[in-house]
């Protein structure tokens, strides 16, 4: 397969940009045929129309639209390989899944060819297509426009402020503890919840001293803690509501809470059908066990990889299943007694809970989710 680079980006400027060569767009080098490369790289986007002086630039969504027409214009475009699809190159990867176009998910190239090579835009486009048509590149992007991104966006904005509200009690501990020791004595014993309400409830003053520097600062700290409580309950409230409404199923089974829900099903995306087996998303959830044979020496090691969150997920819901379900427990005494440690039979048993909740994810119970909505 030949990549015309040259004749593709003559081709590309004379439709584009018949007036100004000076700012043209960054390379975009496609391979006539079934496929398409795309990297989407910040301000150096590949699919951005040059912008001319004393002109308006075009919008990012008629961009796309040229981007595909001009591709289509080569031949049937069926796949295309994009970087960063969760990221800068998620509107592309949408926009490119609107018009019936597989979209795939390419890694970085390979590090001793970008030493051979070099790097350029030119370099990876050229190697998104050959990882894609090669088979390389073989997983389907996460579909970004579902459910699921809603959650994943309750998620974000919760994770930054519980982090707020952690560093916001250590600020208000950590000005308490050098406060003057009247002060001290009068908030010494109260637990962090009952601090923060008598912080809220002093009258707001002036500070003029030390003294009253500190009680104002408290009660700032305090506010900015109710605030963020405040904003961490609605997130709660938002994401156990889409939980229910898309897979009640998630929240049914057991040892399974809505935070742990959310982080699994933002593991395996909108499109879940992507994930060809269990196995996969065992995979995807570093849960599956890697060869590391060798010789006589049949082993295997524990695997490293994956989505860390959704592990940790998993382990939540072991930990839950430990101390609460009785099955779990005969299960681990079982392997225990079988010569696996208890870390070993821990693992065993996040394996065959990625099996579980894989097949809730990928086939959620249709009754379910209708006898909720009914509710």
């Amino acid at each position: 397969m030949i990549c015309p680079a040259s004749a593709s980006r003559r081709r590309f400027r004379s439709e584009q940009e018949p007036a100004d060569r000076a700012e043209h767009l960054s390379s975009f080098f496609p391979c006539p045929g079934l496929r398409r490369p795309a990297g989407d790289r910040g301000s150096r986007h590949p699919q951005r129309l040059p912008r001319r002086r004393g002109r308006h630039r075009v919008g990012r969504w008629a961009g796309y639209q040229a981007l595909v027409k001009w591709a289509r214009g080569f031949g049937a475009v069926r796949r295309a390989g994009v970087e960063c699809t969760g990221s800068f190159g998620a509107a592309l990867a949408r926009h490119l899944a609107t018009v019936d176009i597989d979209v795939f998910e390419v890694n970085q190239p390979d590090k001793a060819n970008r030493r051979r090579r070099g790097k350029n835009d030119a370099i990876d486009a050229e190697s998104a297509a050959r990882s894609v048509l090669n088979g390389q590149a073989s997983a389907l992007a996460k579909g970004g426009q579902g459910p699921v991104e809603m959650v994943r966006m309750f998620k974000v904005a919760k994770t930054s402020a519980l982090k707020s509200r952690t560093q916001a009690i250590n600020q208000l501990k950590a000005v308490l503890v050098s406060a003057d020791p009247m002060l001290r004595d009068e908030l010494r014993d109260l637990r962090t919840a009952k601090l923060v309400q008598r912080c809220i409830a002093w009258t707001p003053t002036t500070p003029t001293d030390s003294a009253t520097a500190a009680r104002y600062t408290l009660r700032l700290l305090a506010c900015r803690i109710d605030r963020l409580s405040q904003e961490i309950a609605d997130l709660n409230a938002q994401i156990a509501a889409v939980l229910a409404d898309h897979n009640p199923a998630m929240l049914n089974t057991y040892g399974v809470g809505p935070d742990t829900a959310a982080t699994l099903l933002i593991a395996a995306g909108d499109n879940p059908e992507r994930l060809r087996s269990e196995a996969s998303f065992a995979a995807l959830c570093g849960v599956s066990p890697v060869e590391a044979s060798s010789g006589r020496t049949q082993r295997h090691r524990l695997n490293r990889g994956g989505d860390r969150q959704a592990n940790s997920a998993l382990r939540s819901i072991v930990l839950v299943r430990l101390r609460w379900d009785q099955r779990t427990r005969d299960y681990i005494d079982r392997r225990v007694r079988e010569g696996k440690t208890k870390r070993e039979a821990v693992r065993c048993l996040k394996r065959y809970i990625a099996r579980e909740l894989y097949r809730i994810i990928t086939a959620p119970d249709p009754q379910a989710t209708s006898a909720h909505r009914a509710a």
